[in-house]
């Protein structure tokens, strides 16, 4: 019988089936870091128990360390205190930890793929939500909480509901300036942030073959943001070139062996989904988010939607974010002044993200009264990008040019908005507050959308500002 990635990862994974129908499942790479570990740990050691598999677990700090400093101990307490905390429960339970002095510690799922840890046909968990990111390496992977991280800890297993498949078509060519940033922008608005609830995205289609595997990974990566906590791409050539010869990778005859084994698990050609979806690349434009949710997004060129043309359940959410955001119904965000810029996370920050804005805005300046932060997600990231005189572009434009981490994308460091700026940002989240502070204001966009933003000023079109209309 034809069978989804899905169904065949599962199957190999399913450890038994439990009398309330959820899956014990096998979880074969467990990845963690400062923030959701800490209590994990220490419920091990309340119940006498040690980390089953500690091979199978991979550690980085992200969240809270710093990007601006990199001696210890560092000013924020609470960042010392959790980079010491990680840096003993690794130490103590045998687990490989990418510390700052390694050379390759990062925001956890860009390390993950860069490592070569993240591979075909694994089921991979993380004690945070935007895992769904190696989904990109045709792995079924998932974010879960602190109980959850303790029991991979102490079993390597999970209890899970299957999830339904809804596979997810991109076919055509995008126009220039369009990214696969507003290809999973788009997504989402046009399915919903709770669209993807009991389901795993699968992403395929002309589009998606011709991504790069970076691409792939920023889509993937906001599939949480549509209410899928899992989304994937078959894998093939290009995931398979991406990973020949890193670190953790299968090596020499290893590897021939395990492409033959990652090439088979890729959906038959006959399976059957649950759900599916169809769009054309040719319609998808420069994408800006203009509310508190990933799914109130517009194109660059759109007017805003009027108040009276949500239904009833979502028309006080829509007053509510043009409110928060100080915006009008039936304007445009065009032309929307900003006062900071992030170009970073686990969404953008890498190196094909940096080194497609770099090429744009060489020779520009960043605007008068605007503060503009750039954030490599890993140190290799920032190793390469400094070698190759990357990083000094980016310097001589005026951006600041910062340690890895998962910085201004969430305000767990110290990276934080203040009052009511407006942030264009590359990262995957515009709740109140995310940024950290209350009344903070955030438009998620492309990396070049956030270039544009840097060098006007305000919310532009990248294809405008560049050359690229």
């Amino acid at each position: 019988m034809s069978k989804t990635l899905l169904d065949k990862v599962w199957e190999a994974h399913e450890v038994r089936k439990l009398e309330n129908g959820m899956t014990q499942l096998l979880i074969g790479t467990h990845l963690i870091h400062e923030v959701t570990s800490p209590q994990a740990f220490g419920m091990l050691r309340d119940l006498g128990l040690k980390v089953l598999y500690p091979e199978r677990t991979f550690a980085t700090v992200d969240h809270i360390v710093p990007t601006n400093e990199r001696s210890e101990p560092f000013s924020d307490e609470l960042a010392d205190a959790m980079i010491k905390a990680l840096r003993q429960n690794c130490k103590d339970a045998g687990v490989t930890f990418f510390d700052l002095d390694t050379g390759n510690q990062g925001i956890v799922h860009i390390v993950g793929p860069e490592q070569g840890i993240t591979q075909p046909g694994t089921t991979i968990a993380c004690g945070d939500s935007h895992t769904s990111t190696h989904g990109a390496f045709g792995a079924i992977a998932f974010g879960i909480g602190t109980s959850q991280v303790r029991d991979v800890l102490a079993t390597q297993t999970i209890a899970l509901h299957k999830p339904k498949v809804r596979r997810i078509n991109v076919d055509g060519k995008l126009s220039p300036g369009v990214y696969a940033k507003d290809v999973i922008l788009h997504i989402i608005r046009k399915l919903g942030v709770n669209g993807g609830i009991g389901y795993a995205y699968e992403y395929g289609g002309s589009t998606f073959d011709e991504f790069s595997q970076e691409e792939r990974m920023t889509v993937c990566n906001m599939s949480i943001e549509g209410g899928a906590r899992v989304g994937y791409v078959n894998p093939d050539d290009t995931t398979f070139e991406y990973l020949k010869g890193r670190p953790y990778a299968p090596k020499e005859a290893d590897w021939d062996a395990a492409v033959t084994r990652w090439r088979a698990v890729a959906s038959d050609a006959d399976a059957v989904y649950d759900d599916t979806v169809s769009f054309r690349a040719e319609d998808i434009a420069p994408t800006v988010t203009w509310g508190i949710h990933p799914g109130q997004a517009i194109f660059i060129d759109e007017k805003l939607p009027l108040l009276e043309s949500f239904d009833d359940k979502e028309r006080a959410g829509a007053a509510e974010a043009f409110a928060h955001m100080k915006l009008e119904p039936g304007s445009f965000i065009k032309g929307t002044p900003i006062d900071v810029v992030f170009l970073g996370s686990c969404t953008n920050g890498r190196l094909s993200d940096l080194q497609e804005v770099a090429k744009y805005i060489k020779g520009k300046k960043v605007a008068g009264g605007v503060k503009a932060i750039v954030v490599p997600g890993s140190q290799g990231v920032a190793a390469i990008a400094e070698s190759t005189g990357l990083a000094e572009v980016y310097r001589e434009a005026g951006f600041e040019w910062r340690g890895a981490g998962c910085s201004m994308c969430l305000g767990m460091n110290p990276d934080k908005l203040v009052g009511d700026q407006m942030c264009a940002s590359s990262s995957n989240r515009n709740f109140k507050g995310r940024q950290g502070s209350p009344t903070g204001r955030t438009a998620l966009m492309s990396p070049l959308m956030v270039a544009a933003a840097a060098v006007t000023g305000e919310i532009s079109d990248a294809r405008e500002v560049f050359g690229l209309a």
